[in-house]
């Protein structure tokens, strides 16, 4: 009797099951509308599922994609960190892989993503601030202007705390859950403060 056939080794040809197709195909279709190209999408599901570093040619064959498409799909990950270069002991090629922690592909995605959209936002919002309001609309623009400002930093200023922290730490506090807001109406409570207060009404300094 044949001994069971070994996993996919790097060496070898790259089959994607129907159940990674489906997969592959769906993160395709989400990556559309999370403002990441189709393509670039199946190719990193494609890595995400391997159990090994993957050349271009797999990817082209296992996907039926062009190998230019392939190449400016790798690129555009590696441009968002998220494929890391390899190479094997006598292989010239190129392989990639992601990361196999998924908490690592996660703040990595969202680095980027705050440097690529909120960062510049901010850099925005802080030259419009420092206009001239010569007339009450430009006055009452630029409140506005300082009210959204306050609130991204205040987001942001969160995040990079969130971001010191190790993963399992992070863990931890992910998993308090509903707890952490049952103590926040406990706190509220004690202090005599109203339920559902909004920043709304606490900003204008409304009970």
């Amino acid at each position: 009797m044949e001994p069971p056939s070994a996993p996919d080794s790097p060496s070898s040809p790259f089959r994607l099951s129907p159940l990674a197709q489906a997969f592959v195909l769906h993160f395709g279709e989400m990556g559309s509308r999370w403002g990441i190209n189709r393509t670039v999408g199946q190719i990193y599901a494609m890595l995400f599922l391997a159990d090994g570093p993957r050349h271009a040619e797999e990817i082209s064959e296992a996907l039926s994609l062009s190998r230019g498409s392939v190449s400016m799909g790798l690129k555009e990950l590696a441009s968002w960190n998220l494929v890391q270069l390899r190479h094997l002991p006598g292989d010239r090629r190129d392989y990639y892989a992601t990361p196999r922690d998924v908490w690592a592909i996660f703040r990595t995605l969202v680095e980027e993503r705050k440097k690529r959209e909120i960062d510049p936002t901010l850099t925005t919002l802080r030259t419009l601030l420092m206009e001239p309001a010569t007339d009450p609309a430009d006055r009452f623009a630029q409140d506005r202007i300082a009210a959204m400002h306050e609130q991204i930093e205040l987001l942001t200023d969160w995040y990079a705390e969130m971001e010191r922290l190790d993963t399992e730490r992070l863990l931890q506090l992910l998993r308090l859950g509903e707890r952490v807001v049952k103590a926040l109406e406990f706190k509220d409570r004690m202090l005599g403060r109203g339920k559902g207060r909004s920043l709304t009404e606490s900003d204008d300094g409304r009970t």
